[in-house]
């Protein structure tokens, strides 16, 4: 088996590669399990030196759209005998609603490049779309349900949140034209990552942990109240994995799941952090608001009753602290002293 993951050099697709390659075997869409014989990881940057020192590894650098254009750059990075492609390459939120187009290539262009070029093998491959639980956004003519099942409505309020919607609903007819095997997976905010900030409008909810961790201080641009919900990296891959490794029947309809949740509050996390690492780290967070943000994360729902992602085996992470023992566990280098447990 081999496959091709857009994204591979970011965080979730590094990981989500190292994950595979520590398995050595992946069963596909409720088929017997096959070994992976090559992991493909596309990206405008290089992968990490750990992933390009193993053989199964191949690095394919350069802009998506250019890639999937051109036959003989295709030729490098989807083959006939491809399985699966997790397609997670994306600009993210604070990005898109930065820079339309930026957010128009990224995110919608490219990912109708990647299909086309799927559809051009006629051979079917299974792709894996990161979506988000951006598609979903409140608004005053268009109040959200207190609770998001997988049947809500998405309602995107943000560019970002209208592109994934976009991509959603291009991989779903891929699929219903039998060019591809469609698995539309929402995600939720993952936290806590490492590494430094990006430009995503949730970058936050990771950094209020992360940055304080580290001995520096770090900005909460939403009140303490502000509701969120959240999910482990270790549970967004196994996610991810899971919409590859279910048959038909598993998956179901061709409408994306939304995956499970944690429920929690600004103020909780800090709470949590204060409780692992002590008042004097948890004082290093920053309370100053930031509209554009609390515009923006505040549209987006915080309780999901993702039950199609249950059936599947799938569970939300226990606590935030759960997550922060995750992240403890994962990067003590990125750790100082004073905060150490």
């Amino acid at each position: 088996m081999n496959i091709v993951i857009t994204g591979g050099a970011g965080f979730l697709g590094a990981k989500l590669a190292r994950q595979l390659l520590a398995c050595g075997q992946l069963s596909l869409a409720g088929a017997a399990a096959q070994t992976i014989e090559s992991i493909t990881l596309v990206d405008r940057a290089a992968p990490p030196p750990d992933l390009a020192a193993d053989s199964r590894i191949r690095a394919v650098v350069g802009d998506l759209n250019a890639l999937f254009d051109e036959k003989a750059a295709l030729g490098q990075v989807i083959r006939s005998h491809d399985a699966i492609i997790f397609h997670l390459a994306a600009a993210v939120s604070g990005e898109c609603e930065a820079d339309f187009d930026l957010g128009m290539r990224s995110n919608v262009d490219a990912t109708r490049a990647l299909l086309q070029a799927c559809r051009a093998l006629k051979t079917c491959p299974t792709v894996v779309f990161a979506s988000s639980l951006a598609v979903f956004g409140n608004s005053p003519q268009q109040p959200l349900p207190a609770v998001i099942d997988d049947r809500t409505l998405p309602t995107p309020q943000n560019s970002y949140g209208i592109q994934k919607f976009i991509g959603e609903q291009l991989v779903a007819d891929y699929a219903r034209k039998g060019f591809i095997r469609g698995r539309n997976v929402r995600l939720m905010t993952v936290s806590v990552r490492p590494g430094k900030p990006n430009g995503a409008a949730s970058s936050f909810l990771s950094g209020m942990i992360r940055e304080p961790l580290a001995g520096f201080k770090a900005a909460c641009p939403v009140p303490r109240d502000t509701a969120v919900a959240l999910s482990s990296p270790e549970r967004t891959i196994a996610g991810l994995v899971r919409a590859a490794e279910a048959s038909d029947a598993e998956w179901g309809a061709r409408t994306a799941i939304n995956l499970p949740a944690l429920r929690t509050t600004a103020g909780e996390m800090a709470d949590a952090l204060e409780k692992v690492a002590g008042k004097a780290v948890a004082d290093l967070i920053d309370w100053t608001p930031d509209p554009a943000i609390i515009n923006i994360v505040t549209s987006w729902p915080a309780t999901i009753d993702a039950a199609r992602a249950r059936a599947l085996g799938l569970l939300p992470d226990a606590s935030f602290d759960a997550l922060i023992g995750e992240y403890l566990r994962d990067n003590a280098q990125a750790i100082v002293t004073a905060a150490r447990v």
